[in-house]
């Protein structure tokens, strides 16, 4: 069964159960700072398990693409470790429990019309105080208690948020994966190669409360996760997952271009087998915008691009090729993800520019090697310190057995625990930056508790007559509230837009009979009801009331702006940048915009000055907005692009500007693109991970901002004794007039140089064999302080020259030394190095000439004298 079918079999499956398949959502988690990836099929829902959210369907279904890093040394190496996978998973959010659930895991693994195991290869293991789980498996499925094993490690805790015991089920492979039965750990949840678990199915009953405490939920929940990968190596009967169609596609286009045939070669073949990982993973990141980088998401795309890179240098590739396998990536995994597909060529380009690039660096990395393996025979060590090697590895992408092969060609050996060290620490780090504790919040609370219904008017309407149908003073539901307090309030309708999609919420007051109170913010309770924060200024506000609601015109009508500004500044950067760029991003207030995108490398100013253009091009044509409600599949074919980490319906709400932009949209536009009036770009600059950010303003903002530029060239028109048209002129002439002033000062430098070089050949002195002139001497920079140095060596070929030179409080120093004297030993980026620590500093250069700063002048005359100290040391009598 090919594993394409293995997944239409599941989602069918759970379809026909009543569940809602959820697409996969996008390897980056959409507002969750606690992750840095997608790691499991249920961390796009988390929402929906804690309680922040309530699902239209309780039962979901999905096949999610996951990726995990933190077992990168064993891919390839084992049958199973990958850093790209698919977790199959079902879900439900207060709805059916474990004997649904176990039931029909046990019906689609053994069903003939699903996936036809051998009901007797499989066995199950149950957490030992879960007697439910154990009476479904033994009593209703008819497992005997010798296949159902007790584990202590079936509990899934990790941390504050709902929690609850586990049962997996293993799949026997048979006597040719183990046979020996009398080995400790031959069973099922053993460390064997015979018993594979397929299936994982969590019972979320319980909430681990703040002070560790564990209460039942309010709401118990299922949670599921079941490989792909894993099921199609079994019903694909082979070996391991990379023997699947999953990966087999990829090895051997990897093959064929190396010229190497799989399965004749164990080394290759675990090369192999990390190419077809690492390009997987690659590629549906890159096509999910992550860009390679040094940090985050990026950091790790650049990190296995490179391990890959270094695994084909063992095939004997020394050339870009994994962008070559792009393809053959579409053509497995397109059926289900387009997006490996729709985005295939820019996908290609990212790779094999970084391919490229990590060429080139490969280069700089050896040179460094080189250097570090000098440095350590020139000191008679024999080892290559361990942080070395893993800033080689870190930074130049140098696998440690890469440094060890070097090192070993050259007499030396690597510090392997001091590597490990290193590494171990960079983990460390890297752990401590990203705690899932804050993950999933304890579920419950008086919003969760609403049923009432609350509609928002507020595309239309900015003025309402409604009632207060429920007032949440911390966290309980209350009769009432009076002058001062605080409180969350929904009411029967609302013109208040409550934020979503990068949109702010709308502000604004409430005025009643015997109240008044200002609205704060906005957000939606679990089952959808918009929530005003409010303040009460005066009065007492009850239940029942009736008040006028109003939004903040003004600040609404620059929301509208910025907003539909925003629609036509991304259809404007597809248009000059590619259509590689994808929203990463937004904000839409009352005063600014600010968008985020995937793009890698600058922005050009005459690029930023088109969008501009177009941007303004289209609102000045007068373009009419018109808003529909369609099928998603009808958006789709009109084109319609869909937000960031937004989810949508069956019915979507699709924002069109003329014919220039269209988009899925929830948020709130003009009538018309004359409406915005002015488009500004404000700024723009790269945020890291190959993600950029323009900020920009509209309408009345977009004026000010001019105003306030224009101003600023006024001044400086005056402070040039100019109009403001003969500004670039002037600037000109004051550059022209700079660049002479800088030959005629570099001229007279160099004349005292000259002067205050032939005022210190009389001070060499004798440091034991050799002629040192070790001065203080008068330089306004590092370049004065060469070029006396300079004149110096010309005067004195055979001496050993050591300047200092106090620049304010600081110091800088210049040592040179005679080709005679470097053949003797005695190196000026070492010397300099000695020098300047005395002032606090460091430095280093070539053995015959080097340079170095200090931050305490106050001994500089100390240095000049350990200077003669080492010279005579180091030349002898």
């Amino acid at each position: 069964m090919k594993a394409s079918e293995i997944r239409s079999k599941w989602l069918e499956f759970f379809k026909e159960k009543g569940h809602a398949i959820e697409p996969s959502a996008s390897l980056v988690p959409h507002n969750d700072p606690t992750l840095l990836w997608i790691n499991a099929g249920m961390a796009p829902l988390k929402p929906y398990f804690d309680g922040r959210v309530k699902p239209e369907n309780p039962r979901i279904a999905n096949s999610q693409k996951c990726i995990r890093t933190n077992d990168i040394e064993n891919v390839g190496k084992t049958r199973r470790h990958h850093t790209f996978f698919e977790m199959l998973g079902n879900f439900s959010i207060g709805d059916y429990f474990k004997e649904e659930v176990i039931t029909w895991a046990w019906e689609f693994l053994t069903s003939p019309k699903w996936i036809g195991f051998d009901p007797e290869r499989l066995s199950v293991t149950v957490y030992p105080e879960d007697e439910e789980a154990y009476r479904y498996w033994n009593e209703k499925i008819g497992l005997p208690a010798e296949r159902i094993i007790k584990l202590e490690d079936n509990f899934w805790d990790i941390g504050e948020g709902p929690c609850g015991p586990c049962t997996e089920i293993f799949y026997d492979r048979g006597e040719a994966y183990g046979s020996d039965m009398s080995d400790p750990e031959m069973y099922p949840g053993g460390e064997n190669e015979r018993y594979l678990e397929v299936w994982n199915l969590v019972f979320s009953q319980f909430n681990h409360n703040k002070d560790g405490s564990y209460t039942p939920l309010p709401n118990k929940n299922i949670d599921t996760g079941a490989g792909l990968e894993r099921l199609a190596s079994i019903l694909q009967d082979v070996n391991s997952n990379f023997d699947t169609d999953l990966f087999q596609p990829m090895i051997q286009k990897t093959a064929a271009i190396a010229g190497v045939k799989y399965n004749e070669d164990p080394e290759k073949d675990v090369a192999l087998k990390v190419i077809a990982d690492h390009i997987r993973t690659v590629t549906f990141a890159v096509g999910d915008g992550v860009l390679p980088s040094n940090e985050g998401r990026g950091y790790v795309i650049r990190r296995l691009l490179r391990r890959a890179v270094r695994f084909g240098k063992k095939l004997g590739l020394d050339r870009p090729f994994m962008y070559q396998l792009v393809e053959t990536v579409g053509d497995v995994m397109g059926v289900y993800y387009p997006e490996v597909v729709d985005k295939r060529d820019f996908i290609i380009k990212v790779i094999k520019t970084e391919e490229e690039r990590f060429h080139e660096t490969l280069s700089d990395g050896l040179a460094i090697l080189s250097e570090i393996s000098e440095q350590a025979k020139a000191a008679g060590q024999t080892v290559i310190s361990g942080t070395d090697a893993f800033k080689l590895y870190d930074t130049y992408g140098f696998p440690f057995d890469l440094t060890e092969d070097y090192a070993s060609e050259h007499g030396l050996t690597v510090d392997r625990e001091g590597f490990d060290q290193a590494m171990q620490e960079q983990r460390d780090r890297a752990r401590a930056a990203r705690q899932d504790s804050g993950s999933m919040k304890v579920q419950g609370g008086a919003l969760s508790e609403l049923t009432v219904k609350s509609d928002f008017v507020g595309y239309n309407d900015l003025v309402t007559e409604s009632k207060v149908l429920a007032i949440i003073y911390e966290d309980v539901l209350v009769d009432n509230i009076s002058e001062g307090q605080e409180a969350q309030i929904v009411l029967d309708m609302t013109p208040f837009y409550a934020e979503s999609g990068g949109q702010v919420s709308d502000r604004g007051v409430l005025h009643g009979a015997a109240v008044t109170a200002k609205v704060q913010g906005m957000s939606k309770a679990p089952q959808g009801q918009h929530v005003h924060q409010i303040l009460v200024q005066a009065g007492e506000l009850r239940v029942g009331d009736t008040v006028r609601a109003e939004v903040d015109a003004e600040a609404r009508q620059d929301i509208e702006k910025n907003h539909t500004a925003t629609h036509l500044l991304h259809k404007a950067l597809k248009e000059v940048l590619g259509e590689h760029v994808n929203q990463a991003g937004s904000l839409v207030e009352a005063s600014r915009l600010r968008f985020d995108f995937s793009h890698f490398g600058s922005i050009s100013a005459e690029e930023l000055a088109d969008i501009e253009r177009r941007v303004n091009s289209h609102i000045w044509s007068q373009d009419k907005v018109t808003i529909d409600l369609m099928p998603i599949d009808e958006a789709k074919a009109l084109g319609a692009m869909a937000l960031f980490g937004e989810k949508y319906g069956d019915i979507v709400r699709v924002v069109k500007a003329g014919d220039y932009s269209i988009e899925l949209c929830g948020g709130c536009h003009v009538g018309n693109t004359s409406q915005i009036g002015l488009f500004k770009l404000v700024s723009e600059s790269g945020i890291g991970s190959g993600v950029r950010r323009i900020e920009a303003v509209t309408g009345r903002s977009a004026y000010e901002y001019s105003e306030g530029q224009l101003e600023l060239l006024k001044s400086a028109a005056m402070l040039l004794k100019s109009n403001v048209n003969e500004v670039p002129k002037r600037i000109e002439g004051l550059h022209q007039q700079i660049k002479e002033l800088s030959r005629e000062n570099e001229s007279l430098q160099g004349k005292l140089s000259a002067i205050e070089a032939g005022q210190l050949t009389d001070k060499v002195v004798q440091a034991g064999a050799t002629q040192l002139l070790a001065v203080r001497v008068q330089a306004s920079t590092m370049d004065n302080l060469r070029a006396i140095a300079d004149e110096l060596k010309g005067k004195l070929p055979s001496a050993v020259l050591v300047l200092g030179a106090a620049m304010e409080d600081k110091v800088n120093f210049v040592v040179a030394v005679p080709a005679e004297q470097v053949k003797a030993g005695l190196h000026a980026g070492k010397l300099v190095k000695e020098i300047a620590a005395v002032c606090g500093g460091g430095g280093g250069g070539r053995p015959d000439m080097a340079q170095a700063g200090g931050r305490d002048a106050s001994k500089l005359d100390e240095a000049l004298a350990r200077a003669v100290e080492l010279v005579t040391a180091a030349s002898g009598s």
